[in-house]
């Protein structure tokens, strides 16, 4: 019966390799490759948008939060899908409309100065962690099923999300997404809700059995649930794996309800999951771990054959959010931090990143930033701290500067870069100091007060030295408005001014 369980992920993980090839069908330049042609229609990209966002923390980590709080364990899930909303109501349509391929390059059309192509290093180590945490959890998954040590199961996972993305870059991720995206929905809300549900006796089985206090909202405290809005909202309208989709839209008005339509489904995923983890801790009141709830549920209250659906549909979360991570980082170390660090070494901005035509070169970043997520993976044992860090960075370095750009039109590029160092400097000066005084995990690295102290700071130089230096160079400015209004072909180049 087990077997059977074990046939359903196996022919789930023989399917994304199949959606490789499809997709290299369509990849005939580094448009198609990088961003889907940005052709996808609001079917497609609503699907997409959701499944990248939606990874192992929302999926397997949401259900065990909804074990261990109650209700109140939706609030991560619930804070993705708030920044998601966010990003699509406020910044997606002119995000789309820029015609680029990083948030580094938005940064260098909007500020024309050099010193804002540093963002790209901080964004590539962000998107790497982010692939290797995701390429780590869903190995958790084959460790149960197939009874694998953590380094086979992270091989062989890492393996086939790297073969289907190096084939047929952003089309084959894209194609694989939509399948994982209509797999998690069937998963988790037609499948793993109602049956969990049930075996606890509903709400009402749940209240007798666990008290009213599991359905309180706040139950998780006012500090985890502030975390997950400054860390998750706050990055999610700034990372680049989430900006590369919004670049896959046909039209703003696509990216904007588009998206508008997958945050909303966030939100939903997240309070199913909660009420999920609510009826396992009813049904399986012993489970050790909460990352293993999802798992426990999936064989031991489903059906056979539903389980290993189900299973299939976390497998499909973490990986939509591992190979979206991994071909943004691609694009991010080719388009611009080989160009940035090719110039301090004298040697030019190096290739043009979006020849149109060249997609080989394209396909050996992704291969080789693959296996680096591997073996990271297999090798770092803390990649939640490390990703921790990098997402602390990305929002306290990288925050101002950004929304800054895209909102206040006297800040210049002097005010971002310093805005940007004098951030990250405070952020990781802020962290370093409390992980050596910290009496525990929470008081260091995993502590908030990184993040407000960067991002009050980076604000605080942002305007001061925005408004004492000159404002930008009006030349950058009209090809700012240019590419605002969508006057641009994708194919003009993205160059500094200084």
């Amino acid at each position: 019966m087990q077997a059977l369980n074990i046939a359903i992920v196996v022919a789930y993980l023989v399917a994304m390799l199949g959606f490789g090839w499809w997709g290299k069908s369509r990849t005939r330049n580094a448009s198609d490759y990088l961003v889907a042609g940005r052709r996808l229609g609001p079917f497609l990209y609503t699907g997409t948008m959701a499944a990248v966002v939606l990874g192992g923390a929302s999926t397997v980590g949401g259900v065990g939060l909804g074990y261990q709080y109650g209700i109140s364990g939706m609030w991560l899930v619930v804070a993705i899908g708030t920044g998601v909303l966010l990003l699509s109501l406020l910044f997606a349509p002119t995000i789309q409309k820029l015609k680029i391929y990083t948030v580094s390059q938005m940064l260098t059309l909007r500020y024309g100065h050099r010193a804002t192509r540093v963002s790209g290093i901080v964004m590539l180590a962000y998107t790497l962690m982010l692939c290797a945490t995701s390429t780590g959890a869903y190995a958790t998954i084959f460790v149960v099923l197939f009874g694998w040590d953590r380094a086979l199961s992270i091989a062989v996972g890492g393996t086939i999300v790297l073969i289907y993305s190096t084939i047929g870059g952003m089309w084959s991720i894209t194609l694989a997404d939509m399948a994982q995206f209509v797999i998690k929905t069937i998963g988790v809300f037609a499948l793993m809700l109602p049956f969990s549900l049930a075996a606890a006796g509903g709400f009402d089985g749940i209240a007798d059995r666990a008290g009213d206090e599991f359905f309180s909202i706040t139950g998780i405290g006012a500090q985890s649930i502030v975390t997950y809005f400054v860390v998750y909202t706050l990055g999610l309208l700034i990372g680049q794996d989430i900006w590369q989709r919004v670049f896959t839209s046909r039209t703003p008005e696509i990216a904007r309800w588009g998206g508008s339509a997958a945050g909303v489904y966030c939100i939903l995923y997240g309070v199913a999951g909660a009420v999920i983890g609510m009826s396992a801790s009813v049904v399986l009141p012993a489970i050790e771990s909460k990352d293993d709830v999802y798992a426990d549920i999936a064989l031991n209250v489903l059906p056979i054959g539903i389980g290993g659906l189900v299973l299939a549909a976390a497998v499909a979360a973490m990986m939509s959010t591992a190979s979206g991570a991994l071909i943004a980082a691609a694009t991010v170390a080719r388009t611009d931090v080989v160009p940035f660090v090719a110039g301090w070494f004298g040697k030019g901005g190096g290739e043009r990143p979006t020849s149109e035509h060249d997609v080989a070169s394209s396909r050996w970043w992704v291969l080789g930033l693959g296996v680096v997520a591997i073996m990271l993976a297999v090798v770092v044992q803390d990649v939640v701290a490390a990703l921790t860090i990098a997402y602390d960075i990305l929002v306290g370095g990288l925050l101002v500067a950004i929304l800054g750009g895209l909102l206040w039109r006297r800040g210049n590029g002097i005010g971002a870069g310093v805005s940007m160092a004098a951030g990250t400097l405070v952020t990781l000066g802020v962290m370093a100091y409390l992980e050596l005084t910290a009496e525990n995990q929470y008081d260091g690295v995993y502590a908030n007060e990184p993040i407000y102290w960067g991002l009050g700071v980076s604000a605080i130089v942002y305007v001061a030295v925005s408004l004492g230096t000159r404002a930008t160079d009006p030349v950058v400015m009209e090809a700012w408005d240019r590419r605002v209004a969508g006057d641009v072909p994708e194919d003009v180049p993205v160059t500094a001014a200084r």
